[in-house]
């Protein structure tokens, strides 16, 4: 096999394909804006043998399996973009350089961070001990803020990092920005490679990552096979900050995580925004959020250097490799390290990726022709915003639609979901018909306005409306045309709420009119009265205050002509009565008792 052995000053590529390669003594490699493909290892023999990566360029490497070694390094830039109260979530490209071994090493911030000068000059990063706050010039990371978490699900499962501390490639870390908000950092060292293994356990969190100097294609990683089984619903969670919160103390965080997954012909992208939340002293969620407005969205091809939060479906071993990885420019449409939609495109026209993948004027992705979906925006209490995402496809199940839903990432204690199962999802997958009924369930934790608005239709006739169904009140609201709001007491609303897209059961409001079937409040003797004349068969009657609060449910099971009910301890006011019957056809009638004093 051919090795490039390069002991010029520096060979500046514009476009390479290599079997080997090696860089030794203090010769360097400068490759700018283009490809580097290495079929097989890269060897930076001497500690000043250097592989610079500039304005893009990436490296990719091929099936081999010799495994990179030297003690030389290889230099990438990444930039931050948060200031220094908030997180980013990273994953280093590479390792620390202490050792001539074959095989990914450790990361190691002091080791592996560096500040830069100019385009082949870094000096080593300074990282405080002393207070909390990170700077630019020059550049000082504050270590208190350097994180790892590995299984589990308590907070307490956040492992210290600081400046000496090790992550294993694979992994992720967290870091504070600096006072400049863009940060950029040179990441030296050894460059990972080859197949990575990160352990992951049933029903808990991993922080992991692109672990490579290249983009990593989230379509491959989602859907490799060893993986289909071990990521919950094939989702990526990222950490998303409020830049407005300007505090280091925990209490006073708002963050959130939005949701990306992709199905399996990759045409098909759905990404969730973050619902922020506040954080108590011990780390758990203090339940008081704000409606995320950073305008992040997460892409296909997941840049250098991205970190990002996983939930196992099972216990095991997530792998990366080589073959997950893609040349793709962050500049492109289609890859972002995890920040405003804006930063390198268009907001006004519609982007298209080289795959396909088209995105309208919000940065969000246009499903195909043969595919339907909306997004139903929550508001609670005018405070924070609750997205859920319904996606529409002849394929769909009724069970887990793996790449095309996520689950909910930190219920809150007023909040609302599509309720699978046991599963609490934000983006839901089902098989499009015109009588389908979709719950929404609803938890508050205090009395407050609800408002359901709806946006990002896609593929629906003009004219085809999409209700919100209260089936308390049997009332439609159109979200086509209108938002709907409503105040609700405190309590866990899972069968009251749907989305529908036809008004009514014609047959069962016909079956009641035509069989004389009628609802009467008799105020002079305090009765409720079911006059039932065709001797219908009537399964319940259930009667409601106004405010969805239900007051009695009778179980009644026959088919008698006329029912009673006493509501002389009820207050005045009006009621809402809903009857129905064996056959599960219902009506609801309304009614004001007026108790006479």
């Amino acid at each position: 096999m051919k090795i490039f052995y390069l002991s010029i000053l520096s060979v500046f590529f514009c476009q390479s394909s290599l079997a080997q390669l090696t860089v030794r003594n203090d010769a360097y490699i400068f490759a700018t804006n283009i490809e580097v493909y290495v079929e097989d290892d890269v060897n930076l023999t001497e500690a000043n043998s250097t592989f610079y990566l500039r304005d893009e360029a990436q490296l990719i490497q091929g099936s081999g399996n010799t495994g990179n070694s030297g003690v030389g390094r290889l230099s990438v830039y990444q930039e931050g973009n948060v200031d220094n109260y908030a997180y980013n979530y990273w994953a280093s490209p590479v390792g620390n350089v202490s050792a001539n071994t074959t095989g990914n090493r450790t990361f190691i911030p002091n080791q592996n961070i560096f500040d830069v000068v100019d385009l082949t000059n870094s000096n080593p990063a300074g990282f405080s001990t002393t207070g909390y706050n990170g700077t630019s010039s020059p550049l000082n990371i504050e270590q208190y803020w350097l994180w790892k978490y590995n299984p589990g699900t308590a907070y307490s499962e956040w492992d210290y990092v600081g400046q000496s501390g090790f992550v294993d490639a694979g992994y992720g870390f967290t870091m504070k920005g600096t006072d400049a908000g863009n940060q950029q950092y040179d990441f030296r060292g050894k460059p990972n490679e080859g197949e990575i293994s990160t352990a992951i356990g049933n029903g808990q969190e991993t922080l992991i990552g692109n672990p490579y100097p290249s983009a990593l294609d989230a379509l491959a990683f989602i859907h490799d096979p060893n993986n289909t089984g071990l990521l919950d619903t094939g989702t990526l969670y990222y950490w998303d900050h409020d830049p407005n919160a300007n505090s280091h103390v925990l209490v006073n965080y708002r963050g959130g995580y939005g949701t990306y997954t992709i199905d399996a012909t990759g045409t098909v992208e759905s990404y969730v925004a973050p619902t922020y939340d506040t954080y108590n002293a011990d780390g758990t969620l203090n339940t008081i959020g704000t409606a995320s407005t950073s305008g992040k969205i997460a892409r296909r091809y997941i840049p250098i250097g991205q970190g990002f939060m996983v939930k196992g479906a099972a216990a095991g071993t997530l792998l990366t490799s080589d073959s997950h990885r893609v040349f793709y420019r962050e500049s492109a449409a289609n890859s972002e390290f995890f920040r405003t939609t804006n930063q390198n495109e268009s907001a006004t026209t519609n982007q298209t990726t080289n795959q396909g993948i088209q995105y309208n004027a919000d940065g969000l992705a246009i499903v195909p022709s043969d595919f339907k979906r909306f997004r139903l925006n929550i508001d609670f209490n005018e405070t924070y915003t609750r997205q859920l995402l319904q996606n529409f496809h002849n394929t769909a199940t009724s069970g887990e639609d793996y790449g095309l839903e996520s689950r909910i990432p930190e219920p809150l204690s007023s909040d609302a979901f599509w309720p699978q199962s046991t599963k609490k999802l934000v983006t839901q997958a089902n098989a499009y018909d015109l009588d389908l009924a979709i719950p929404v369930v609803l938890n508050l934790n205090a009395q407050q306005l609800i408002r359901f608005r709806i946006f990002d239709v896609q593929n629906f006739e003009n004219n085809q409306p999409i209700y919100i169904h209260d089936k308390v009140t049997d009332m439609y609201v159109d979200l086509q045309s209108q938002n709907f709001e409503i105040n609700l007491p405190a309590g866990n609303y899972t069968d009251r709420f749907e989305v529908v897209f036809v008004e009514g059961n014609a047959l069962s409001t016909d079956e009641f009119a035509e069989n004389n079937f009628n609802v009467i409040q008799n105020n002079n003797i305090s009765e409720l009265v079911v006059l039932n004349p065709k001797k219908l068969d009537i399964e319940s009657i259930k009667l409601y205050d106004v405010s969805g609060k239900m007051i009695f449910n009778e179980i009644v099971k026959n088919n008698n002509e006329r029912l009673g009910y006493s509501t002389k301890n009820l207050s005045d006011g009006v009621y809402l009565v809903q009857a129905t019957l064996s056959n599960n056809n219902t009506t609801t009638k309304k009614v004001i008792v007026a108790n006479k004093k």
